[in-house]
């Protein structure tokens, strides 16, 4: 007989046994990371009612652990009178464990009076997506979800297969819950636990507006620290759990944040859609906002006047991939012929570029050749960020002043550094300056991380972003002295 207090820990002790079982080479690469039983717990007390009959989706579902979950909180809590469950799980070595998984899910289930019903498909849930969607008998009330994370090739058999539904998009993940969300019946409740780089950058513009138009985003779960959701396999993505309700109107949404996966008591608050999506950003950003002062730095952003269009200045990524062009590497201090600067994340240096900077692995200079030349960039004022930061660091956009370099034309900016510029040349001197301050300052850094969760700080990140005018800019351009943290932060706090 199986007790009540112990089917949790027996599917948890089976997932611990079938995750041994997996190769390690290949795990990373196809994305597979098990839900640890408080993990499935948290997602199983997201959704709101699990009465009468239910109809659930478990797609990647690894050996259940998620649908276990699910399962015994609707007998605790509800009055479930009939559970179907429709599993699906590629790895065979997996299967094995949720065929096992299964087996004391029905004894529970019929333990507590309740009919049980089941399948596991043994198939690849997105090639055989469409058959699956045009399939009657698959709609259902909950879906609940830890799908692998993965990206996938634009020509994959997988790409190919989205793009038949009308899906476009680059990552297993989104792919997942996209067909579950069609499979869901109106009104019928989704919950998912995913890497948070869905909530912004130009890859996910497509997701992020089919899952949002015409659902209720109802709430969000975050972790303060990127290792707790998974720290037994040493993910180190930021993850996100969010519930939706199918064809449901837009709400207030709940946001909820766990110091610790025990943390018993979240801060919790309760937002307008429009403080998470602001209607103002196109490309639909999922901005996080957990307290008052989030909220208000939020606002205080968007009442900027501008966008860097409005500036009349472009962002780019820098053109130089080093590995691409080793031939045309050099060193500034034994080079004989042509060259020009090649500036690197290593030279931002007290938030201005220092250059040339001895490096033990980088060269420190691009030669000028024909090669080399669709590389560069005129000499002259740009604003140069890093494009990889982690959330760990004291600062998620971190933003240097390049001023021109004597004797030379142009310039080369490696691909790990994005660059602002006028028209693929140097822009006014002030306002160069005074776009470092604003990118450095706490405000702007505080207001990304509320919308970004991952490592990247993408070109369309701060494209979208506001900004000060240009006269504002430039007159704190002008007066700037050293380039600290403590002058930048007064400066902004200001405005």
């Amino acid at each position: 007989m199986i007790d009540k207090e112990d089917i949790s820990k027996n599917i948890d002790h089976i997932r611990r046994d079938y995750n041994d079982q997996l190769d390690e080479k290949t795990r990373g690469e196809k994305g597979q990371f098990m839900t640890p039983s408080n993990i499935a717990n948290l997602l199983a007390s997201m959704f709101d009612n699990l009465d009468g009959k239910l109809r659930i989706l478990d797609a990647g579902a690894g050996v259940g652990s998620l649908t276990t979950a699910l399962i015994k909180r609707a007998i605790d809590e509800f009055h479930p009178k009939r559970i179907e469950t429709a599993f699906w799980e590629i790895e065979a070595v997996l299967v094995d464990g949720l065929s096992k998984s299964n087996k004391l899910i029905r004894n529970y289930c019929l333990h507590n009076g309740v009919d049980y019903e089941s399948k596991i498909h043994n198939e690849n849930f997105i090639l055989n997506s469409k058959s699956i969607i045009n399939n009657a008998k698959f709609k259902f009330d909950k879906a609940i979800l830890n799908p692998p994370y993965l990206k996938i090739a634009s020509k994959s058999d997988e790409r190919n297969a989205l793009r038949e539904l009308g899906i476009e998009t680059g990552n297993l993940y989104s792919c997942f819950i996209s067909i579950a969300m069609m499979l869901l019946k109106d009104g019928g409740e989704l919950v998912a636990i995913t890497p948070r780089s869905f909530c912004n950058g130009p890859y996910f513009n497509d997701f992020r507006k089919f899952i949002l138009e015409g659902n209720n985003l109802r709430k969000i779960t975050i972790f303060e620290s990127r290792k707790n959701a998974f720290k037994e396999d040493k993910v180190l993505q930021e993850n996100i759990i969010f519930h939706i309700v199918k064809g449901a109107k837009q709400d207030k949404v709940k946001i909820s944040t766990l110091s610790s996966i025990e943390d018993e008591k979240p801060n919790t608050r309760i937002c307008n859609f429009e403080d998470i999506v602001p209607p103002s950003n196109p490309e639909k950003f999922i901005h996080i906002i957990t307290n008052d002062q989030q909220a208000e730095i939020a606002k205080k952003i968007g009442r900027m006047p501008c966008s860097l269009q409005d500036l009349d200045v472009e962002i780019s990524t820098g053109r130089v991939v080093d590995f691409r062009t080793r031939d045309n590497l050099t060193n500034a201090e034994t080079e004989k012929g042509l060259f020009t600067p090649l500036i690197y994340p290593h030279n931002f240096v007290d938030n201005i570029i220092s250059w040339p900077v001895q490096h033990k692995k980088k060269n420190n200079a691009l030669k000028i050749n024909e090669k080399t030349k669709s590389l560069l960039v005129p000499n002259g004022h740009y604003v140069l960020i890093k494009r990889l930061t982690a959330k760990e660091e004291k600062k998620r956009v971190v933003a240097a002043y390049y001023a021109p370099k004597q004797d030379h034309q142009m310039v080369g900016f490696e691909n790990k550094t994005n660059y602002i510029h006028f028209k693929n040349s140097g822009m006014d001197d002030n306002l160069a300056k005074g776009l470092t301050v604003y990118l450095n300052s706490s405000l702007v850094d505080a207001y990304f991380r509320q919308f970004n969760g991952h490592t990247q700080v993408n070109s369309a990140d701060l494209r979208v972003m506001r900004y000060p005018d240009a006269n504002t800019l430039k007159t704190i351009g002008k007066n700037i002295k050293s380039f600290s943290q403590e002058e930048i932060d007064n400066y902004i706090q200001n405005l």
